[in-house]
C-alpha cells in the first residue's frame, strides 16, 4: 500500500539488517494465490484460521490481500474476518487517515470500488471481555472465521489464547506470514506442527494437531534482492556495510554476495558481521 523505499544518494557506512539475506521472497501473485488455497481448505473443516501478525505494515497488507481476495465474491463475503488486536486497529486507522499517501494501486482499487482497510465483513475486537468471549465462541462452534491477532511471533498478545484453545484441534490452522525467530513459541509450532509435536505456553504443554502453513512474502523485510538493491541503487557506494538483524547463515550469505557484487563492480566494499 506504501511507495516502496528507495535508497539515498550516497552514505560511507549503512547498517543494514539480514533478515532474509539468503532468501527470495515468492512472486505477490503466487502468494496471494497460496494464501487463498490455503483458507479454502482450512475454513472448509469448519474451523478458523488464525493468523499472528505484527500491528504496523504486515496488518494492514495482510487486510488489503484478504479484501481483495472476498471483493465482489458472495460466498467468502459471508466468512467473518477479525481483527483481534487493539493496537493495530489503531495503526489501521491511521492508515485509512493517510490514504492521500498510497501507492498509486492502492489508490487505483478504491476508485473501482474497494474498500482495502474497512471491508464488509471485517470485525474488530478491542476490549479482553469482547476477546475472551470471541476465543471460547469460536472454539466451540463450527463457524469458520479468519483472526488476525498478535503478537507476530506468538510470545505474547492474545494470540495466546487462541493457541490455547485451539492448537489441540485438527479443525484449526495457523498461518505464518512472517520471519519466526528462533526460540520463539512462533518457530515452535512452525517447525513441529506437521509433526504433532507440542509447544509450551504459560509454562503448560499444548499438542499440536491443528493445520500449520507457512507463506512467504508478506514480510516486511526485504528478500536478498532488495536489500542488495538498497546497496548497488546508491550513486556513491558506502566504503563499509555492517550486517545486523539476522540469523548466521542469512548474514553469512549476504556478506558473500555483497562482496561478489563489489569486486564484479571495482567498488572498495568492506562487509562486516555484527553479532
Amino acid at each position: 500500500m506504501l511507495p516502496a523505499p528507495k535508497p539515498p544518494h550516497a552514505a560511507d557506512v549503512v547498517v543494514l539488517e539480514s533478515t532474509y539475506g539468503d532468501r527470495l521472497h515468492e512472486s505477490r501473485r503466487n502468494r496471494r494465490a497460496r494464501l487463498q488455497k490455503i483458507l479454502e481448505r482450512a475454513l472448509a473443516d469448519g474451523g478458523s484460521v488464525i493468523i499472528p501478525a505484527f500491528s504496523i505494515g504486515r496488518t494492514q497488507e495482510l487486510l488489503y490481500e484478504l479484501e481483495g481476495i472476498t471483493h465482489g465474491n458472495q460466498a467468502w463475503q459471508q466468512i467473518p474476518v477479525i481483527l483481534d488486536a487493539p493496537l493495530a486497529t489503531r495503526f489501521t486507522k491511521l492508515y485509512r487517515e493517510l490514504k492521500p499517501w498510497w501507492n498509486a494501486e492502492a489508490l487505483k482499487r478504491v476508485v473501482q470500488g474497494h474498500q482495502p482497510l474497512a471491508f464488509k465483513q471485517l470485525l474488530t475486537v478491542t476490549t479482553h471481555a469482547q476477546h475472551m468471549k470471541m476465543v471460547n465462541r469460536l472454539a466451540h462452534t463450527r463457524q469458520p472465521a479468519i483472526v488476525i491477532t498478535g503478537s507476530g511471533m506468538c510470545t505474547a498478545g492474545r494470540v495466546i489464547n487462541y493457541l490455547k484453545a485451539m492448537l489441540g484441534d485438527a479443525r484449526h490452522n495457523v498461518v505464518f506470514v512472517g520471519y519466526q525467530a528462533r526460540g520463539t513459541p512462533g518457530h515452535v509450532i512452525q517447525q513441529y506442527g506437521p509433526q504433532h509435536g507440542y509447544v509450551e505456553l504459560d509454562g503448560e504443554r499444548y499438542t499440536i494437531n491443528a493445520g500449520v502453513h507457512t507463506l512467504g512474502g508478506y514480510s516486511a523485510h526485504a528478500d536478498q534482492k532488495g536489500l542488495i538493491g538498497f546497496i548497488t541503487g546508491m550513486k556513491r557506494w558506502p566504503e563499509e556495510v555492517r550486517l545486523v538483524h539476522g540469523d548466521d547463515e542469512a548474514k553469512a550469505t549476504l556478506a558473500s554476495e555483497l562482496q561478489r557484487r563489489a569486486k564484479a563492480q571495482a567498488k572498495p566494499l568492506r562487509v562486516v558481521i555484527a553479532t
